[in-house]
């Protein structure tokens, strides 16, 4: 347990020392584009925030290889994990940051991606089988070509998932922050049960994702500072994504004996922990095609997005989806630790949407709201926004202000033209 805390807080320290550094870069070099009719913020923003994240990621990974349990249990398994994170890492850090600074094809970057998960099953950081109870037949071993290919689809989506929620000030930090935590602590509700490496490697991929993120969060917290750009947005849905690929333990006979709950947790925490990510990379998908775009085609429809035109302010919208994710990923941890019954899972998911719902409506949350404060009151237009006008003095006053007919004029012309009376004048 020291261990993993150790190396969340090395990543942690590392991340946030180097945000500072650089965001410098990011401005010496221009990468900090002019505000998109999309974007929330209003300013111009440094991006390149994931180098730093890089550099957080890289010392946890060789921290974690040379503690004495981890480091051990890193070596025993099959997978080089430290080497294919930290290789597959740099090469998707690379392809975002090409992207926040010059600007690249969609196509091209999705090219970066699936190398990056490439990387990775090289590596042997793949899944290896995908977990079901013995009623419905038991786990299904997973041959190279269709491990490769699964372990490639799953890492694609969960980047993109990742990226496409990246549209507030710490939504992604925050939302990946609160799905390495459920992952961690399934690993280590697993590790009392199970011994193994493969446990212990997602545990500490885990630990140091929330190290990582943590570090960052600081500095993208509405206001944001710097924004992580697709150069972290990738590299973080990247590490997620490891972390649910070696989720799952070497051996499936070895957990057939537990709850259903924690044998089906391989496939439900990942969908628990992203739902809000997939659903809005799904709607977002569907919303563009079905206008002849193509997917990659940037837009102003996003869920975040949503939350803000009905009122809801920058930070609460980021907190309903902190709410949202850490509902759905510890809701079902906490089922797989108390051993409730699978079909408790459909309760928590309505439960889950009713609560969510209820905060995402601002006219049905009373005052606070933005619809409520205007209820039952008609709108102010006694005045500019500027303040209430200025009382209206009588006619014998403003006559007795005019300047004499005979008098010298001191009339002063506007930018159109039209002379201005002071209210004032002095008498020569």
């Amino acid at each position: 347990m020291r261990e993993y805390l150790f190396m969340a807080l090395i990543s942690a320290a590392v991340t946030y020392l180097l945000v500072p550094l650089v965001r410098r870069f990011a401005i010496r070099i221009g990468a900090m584009p002019e505000v998109r009719a999309r974007d929330v913020h209003t300013t111009p923003t440094p991006r390149l925030g994931g180098l730093a994240m890089y550099g957080g990621l890289v010392v946890g990974l060789l921290v974690a290889s040379q503690l004495t349990h981890t480091g051990k249990a890193l070596m025993e398994t099959d997978a080089d994990a430290v080497t294919a994170l930290i290789v597959a890492g740099g090469l998707i850090t690379i392809t975002g940051f090409l992207d926040d600074w010059w600007g690249m094809d969609a196509f091209i970057k999705l090219a970066g991606q699936i190398a990056a998960a490439g990387v990775l099953v090289f590596f042997d950081l793949r899944l290896l089988y995908i977990p079901l109870p013995q009623d419905w037949g038991g786990s299904t071993s997973l041959d190279e070509t269709l491990s490769t290919v699964i372990t490639i689809m799953v890492v694609v989506v969960t980047i993109n998932a990742v990226n496409f929620v990246d549209g507030l000030d710490g939504l992604a930090a925050g939302i990946v922050c609160i799905a390495g935590m459920a992952t961690w602590a399934y690993s280590i509700f697993l590790a009392e049960n199970i011994s193994g490496g493969r446990i212990t490697t997602t545990a500490a991929i885990a630990a140091i994702l929330i190290g990582t993120c943590l570090g960052f969060l600081p500095h993208n917290f509405h206001p944001a500072k710097i924004f992580m750009g697709d150069t972290g947005a990738m590299l973080i849905g990247l590490v997620l994504a490891s972390s649910i690929v070696t989720v799952t333990p070497v051996d499936p006979g070895i957990i057939e004996g537990m709850n259903k709950v924690p044998v089906l947790l391989p496939l439900l925490l990942p969908a628990a922990v992203l739902v809000l990510p997939l659903v809005d990379l799904i709607t977002a998908v569907v919303r563009r095609t079905s206008r002849g775009l193509s997917p990659f085609a940037p837009d102003r429809g996003h869920l975040h997005h949503r939350l803000m035109d009905i009122g809801h302010s920058h930070r609460r919208s980021v907190l309903i989806m902190y709410a949202w994710a850490f509902l759905f990923a510890f809701g079902i941890v906490g089922m797989s630790t108390i051993g409730v019954p699978v079909l408790l899972f459909p309760v928590v998911i309505v439960l889950a949407l009713a609560v969510l719902v209820l905060m995402a409506l601002p006219r049905w949350r009373g005052r606070g709201g933005a619809h409520s404060a205007s209820r039952g009151k008609q709108p102010d237009d006694d005045g500019p926004p500027t303040g209430p006008m200025p009382p209206i003095p009588p006619e014998p006053e403003v006559r007795r202000r005019m300047p004499p007919a005979d008098g010298p004029s001191h009339e002063r012309a506007t930018a159109e033209g039209n002379p201005v009376i002071p209210a004032f004048p002095s008498h020569s």
